[in-house]
Parts: C-alpha cells; structure tokens; sequence
C-alpha cells in the first residue's frame, strides 16, 4: 500500500512466460495475459485478506464481471513477467481494479486489464457486500491509491473512430 509515505501500485511476484503458453505466431497466446493477470490478482487480494483462507472461512469470494485487456508488446518463452496492480474505485460490493504486466527486468510495459471484481455470497452465487474488515481494507487502498495518477489506458473502449451507431435496420 504505502511505502515511506509514497503511494505505489500493488505488485505481484516475478512469473516467467512458460514455453507451452507460445502460440503458432512465436508470441505469448492472448488466453495466457490472462493467466499472468488472474495469479497476479490472487497474489495480491490474498495480501488484503482474500484469498483460499477468506473463501474457506466466511463461503464468500470476488468474482470477475468484465474485463479489458489492451495488448502493448509481445512476450515470448522464458521471459519474467510482473504484474502492478491499482484499485481505481471501489463501493460496498465492487472493486475497479487496474493492472499493469511488465517485463520485469527490463521494465517495459507487454498488456494491460482493467476489470470489474464483484464481491460474492458462495451459499447463494449472488453480489453480497463486503465484510466490514475487507471493506475497510479497500477503502484505505483506495485512499492510498487515489493519490496516484488515473491510468491512461483506465476506462477505454473499442471502437473504430469515425464508426458510429448505425441508423435504420
């Protein structure tokens, strides 16, 4: 969360690109930026109390409601890999998280995911709020967050310039 007192992005440990995750192009298959974002999100919401030990203990987890990834630069076998990761917003029963995938040696930006997270009840399979502990936790993540710069990439949409709804039918 802080560090001497300097807001800084969550991160996740350094993972490496598996060879069998390469697809027929030579570059890291787009299902597998989604792997690398996923473990790095379980990594870090078990930083914040959510992880196997919360979902066993109170039948409750975050579940993905949508998600965005833009794709920046290619990742090939063998390379390591981080995951930063910034909460952006969060209410009584979601979390916006923003996460960027770097390589972690050399820095540059490979893919980004923006995603809605929703809190939910695993008794019942529905959107529940968060427990008053986890809610506290985000919100001073939030507030440590807030401090940073919002994404560039935060709150895109695809879309061909110029391409309109069409009209009539």
């Amino acid at each position: 969360m802080t560090i001497a007192g300097q807001a800084k992005p969550l991160q996740s440990a350094v993972m490496t690109v598996r060879d069998d995750w390469i697809d027929y192009n030579g570059h890291l298959n787009m299902a597998y930026y989604n792997v690398l974002f996923d473990t790095a999100l379980d990594q870090i919401f078990e930083q914040l109390g959510l992880g196997p030990d919360y979902v066993k203990a109170r039948n409750a987890s975050y579940f993905t409601a949508e998600v965005h990834v833009c794709y920046v630069r290619e990742l090939e076998a063998g390379m390591p890999v981080s995951v930063s990761l910034q909460l952006i917003g969060c209410d009584a029963k979601r979390a916006h998280i923003f996460q960027e995938l770097r390589h972690a040696e050399e820095g540059w930006l490979s893919a980004t995911s923006e995603q809605m997270s929703l809190h939910v009840d695993l008794n019942t399979r529905k959107v529940a709020p968060w427990p008053e502990d986890i809610q506290a936790r985000l919100a001073a993540l939030l507030r440590d967050h807030s401090a940073l710069p919002r994404p560039e990439r935060a709150g895109r949409r695809i879309e061909i310039p110029g391409n309109g709804p069409r009209q009539g039918g």
